[in-house]
Formats: C-alpha cells, structure tokens, sequence
C-alpha cells in the first residue's frame, strides 16, 4: 500500500508526521515522501526541522493514499501549477485522497473541493471558501463517492489518520493503533476549539469576532 505525502517547502511538521504515526502502520505501507527531487532536505514551516525526500514527485505517479499537508507553504503553492497537477494526477489514481489543515487549500486549488463540504486550519476558511468548498467546523469530512477525507487544523491529522485507517484496513485495526500509540488526548485546559477559548487567548492569537469560528 502506496502512501504518499507531497513534500513542499514551509510544511507544518505535526500535519505531517501526526498521521505518519498512524499510516505507517497500515499492513504492506510503504511511505513514499516526494519532494522535488530525491534526498532534498525540506524544511518546515519554521525552519526548525527538515525531511528528507524519499523520492522525487516526477517519480511518483500513483498511489494508494495521497495526503497532503498544510503550512505556510501551503498557502503559497496554492500557485504552484506543476504541484497542483501533480496532485490531480496522483489523485486519479488513488483509494483515498485527504489533506490536513491548509492542505485543504492545495485540493481546493487542485479543483477537487468544489461543490464539496471541507474543513481546513480556522485562519483559512475564506480561503478555501474562494475555491467552492462550503467550510464546516468538523474535526474530520469524509467523501466516501469522491475519495475524499479532509482534517481541520494540526492536530486533526491524527485524527483524520486513525478515521482512514478504519477505511482501510478495519475498525478494529485503528482501535489497535490508537492505543498503541498512546492517543488518549487530555488537554491540560479542557478541549478548546477556538469558538471555546477564552479572550485573553484569542487575543494573543490575533482573533477578532469577526474571524470565522470565533
């Protein structure tokens, strides 16, 4: 089984490696890490820790699952036309084709979301609404006729990961994983989405009333 994560300059790491956790455990995966070329170290969206690609996208024409994730650089190859056909392709040949937070604006721009309830990071909504999704504040979107899974912000991916391994494989599999990986969240201050946080916290983010989800 054929796993592909596009690997793209400004990435966010825990959209990425969140649901690697999970996938690499999926009997047969093989998790293939295209960059623009083989053995590029690409950095994340901080410039604090870099993967290396395993391959280059050219080669890479098909796969099982394609996830993308999001990040800063998201935003910017949203004007990326050799990414975006790489991904159409890609996406024609795969079981399931998701995103985790503003990857979601990568398949937007792709065309794949029109017409399609989506989620993506709070900070996007108007962003992917520009592409014809219709955004709803759901952890996870699935689109079983259109093989489309879609995660909300970061932390989702894990989420979204243990949702497609149930697609997969079995529910009782993604039971298996989930604990094997110690995934039981207790957040040390409740679990907050940003319609819950208080406004000390929002304003440190930048959240006016006026942002969607706020």
């Amino acid at each position: 089984m054929r796993i592909a994560f596009p690997l793209f300059d400004g990435f966010t790491a825990l959209d990425l490696v969140g649901p690697y956790e999970i996938l690499r455990m999926l009997p047969g995966a093989e998790i293939v890490l295209a960059g623009e070329r083989a053995g590029q170290a690409v950095p994340d969206g901080v410039g604090g820790l870099s993967l290396v690609a395993t391959h280059a996208r050219a080669e890479v024409c098909a796969a099982d699952v394609l996830l993308v994730p999001g990040g800063p650089g998201a935003r910017r190859d949203v004007d990326d036309p050799a990414l975006l056909e790489w991904i159409t392709a890609v996406h024609a040949t795969t079981c399931w084709t998701a995103s985790v937070c503003t990857g979601a604006l990568l398949l937007g721009a792709a065309g794949l979301l029109t017409g399609k309830s989506a989620t993506t990071h709070w900070s996007a909504v108007r962003e992917l609404e520009s592409y014809g999704a219709t955004y709803t504040p759901e952890r996870v979107v699935t689109h079983p006729g259109d093989r489309l899974i879609i995660g909300a912000g970061v932390s989702a991916g894990i989420d979204l990961a243990i949702t497609l391994a149930a697609e997969l494989t079995s529910p009782v599999h993604a039971q298996a994983y989930q604990p094997g990986l110690e995934y039981d969240p207790r957040p040390p201050y409740g679990a907050w989405s940003l319609a819950k946080a208080p406004a000390e916290a929002k304003a440190l983010l930048g959240v006016g009333e006026e942002d969607p989800g706020a």
